[in-house]
């Protein structure tokens, strides 16, 4: 089951450029013990104006997360969105707009074909969208959320933010752009388009 946080009616189904983030590390500061809570929420420097550059500069953004402390009993889907809602509103201060987030509720060890590294999370999003993933970037932290990019078809970038210094050293040969934070991926993002 994929389960999404829907934008509103009238953004869905336009054809546009979209990049794809990863939110814990990426957006928000990571915790090993899960952010649970709206205060617990606290976005990494420069994030949130990444976002509001990359939509002044055409692109749409849609937040593709894993968010297994649902199954864990950490926080519920009413949390969540309260999360969700929080994110939005902060980048929406900063000009900004989040389109669409899509989320795994679920375990590690479940069977279900949205939790990344598995690529069901971003196939749906750009089903609903009409984008095409071979021109899309995912941007995250962490191994999985570069498998589930390659695995899509998108192009993955990583972040050296939340578990990216992690990343780097478990998987010292990647051949993938490396970029130390959002923004600065961004940057580079509207400089070559």
């Amino acid at each position: 089951m994929i389960t999404l946080y829907t934008p509103p009616a009238d953004t869905a189904n336009k054809i546009s450029r979209f990049v794809l983030l990863d939110r814990d590390g990426v957006i928000n500061e990571d915790s090993d013990a899960f952010i649970k809570t709206p205060d617990e929420w606290l976005p990494i420097a420069g994030s949130l104006e990444a976002i509001a550059l990359l939509n002044r500069h055409g692109y749409q953004v849609a937040v593709i997360t894993n968010q297994s402390g649902v199954a864990r009993g950490l926080f519920d889907l009413a949390m969540l969105a309260k999360i969700h809602d929080k994110m939005c509103s902060m980048v929406a201060d900063q000009g900004g707009n989040i389109s669409a987030v899509y989320f795994c509720p679920h375990n590690a060890d479940s069977s279900c074909e949205c939790r990344k590294p598995k690529p069901g999370l971003l196939l749906q999003c750009a089903a609903d969208y009409g984008f095409d993933l071979s021109t899309t970037v995912m941007i995250g932290d962490s191994y999985r959320d570069l498998q589930a990019g390659q695995a899509a078809g998108a192009l993955p970038i990583l972040v050296r933010t939340g578990k990216g210094g992690q990343t780097l050293s478990e998987h010292p040969n990647l051949n993938y752009p490396v970029f130390d934070n959002l923004y600065h991926a961004a940057q580079q993002l509207i400089a070559n388009p």
